[in-house]
């Protein structure tokens, strides 16, 4: 357990460009299976304020987390999965705008990341206005690592290569995707929601529903 909450405390220092003295805008996401709590970036201000925007206006009270792959990723945030039958397809909605990609962050897990549409409709790589996914990943070995860093042009620094070897992450989404905030605490509740069972499509077999608030 110390070992966990010492690379949990890593993550925070060394991989979200925490700054000592600095404000962040803290979030809950209740789930069925437990709470997580979320740190917004102010690193990622278009992403961070849409998320605050949501968040208050109850936007994502009762969505579903409609994707769930266990050693990858539990999505939700599409408006359209709120009571949605079970062979409704979930994944196309949103509010009905994008958000300019705001790349830095790495996808060690408990990343709090934008989903969007793939590069090919998507070149720009912008996020959609409300999905996001909350990483699980698998642990990492060196090899692995030295294989990413050839593919995407990139060099973790030793710091990272040991949270992402240790505690896990999806590494192949680095550079691709916005990571806008992590989970500090409630990492459980990624591995329990990851765990359900799931239908073809990737959609639990028992809904998952989210409740967002935000925390002064």
């Amino acid at each position: 357990m110390n070992r966990l909450l010492l690379l949990i405390a890593l993550v925070g220092s060394l991989i979200f460009t925490s700054c000592g003295g600095e404000k962040y805008t803290y979030a809950e996401i209740e789930t069925d299976m437990g709470t997580m709590k979320v740190k917004l970036y102010n690193s990622t201000p278009q992403h961070r304020d849409n998320f605050i925007k949501l968040a208050s206006e109850g936007f994502y009270d009762d969505l579903l987390f409609h994707r769930v792959i266990k050693g990858f990723m539990v999505q939700g945030g599409d408006p359209e999965s709120k009571g949605a039958p079970l062979n409704k397809s979930l994944g196309a909605g949103g509010p009905g705008y994008t958000i300019p990609a705001e790349i830095s962050a790495m996808h060690i897990k408990g990343a709090l990341s934008a989903a969007r549409q793939g590069d090919a409709v998507n070149p720009e790589k912008r996020s959609s206005g409300s999905q996001f996914y909350v990483v699980q990943g698998k642990p990492q070995s060196s090899a692995q690592l030295d294989n990413f860093e050839r593919q995407k042009k990139i060099k973790y620094p030793p710091a990272i290569r040991k949270l992402y070897e240790e505690l896990g992450g999806t590494p192949f989404l680095d550079q691709d995707y916005t990571v806008f905030g992590e989970v500090v605490e409630g990492m459980d509740v990624i591995d329990k929601i990851a765990n359900v069972k799931t239908q073809p499509g990737d959609r639990p077999v028992e809904d998952v529903k989210m409740k967002v608030r935000l925390l002064k």
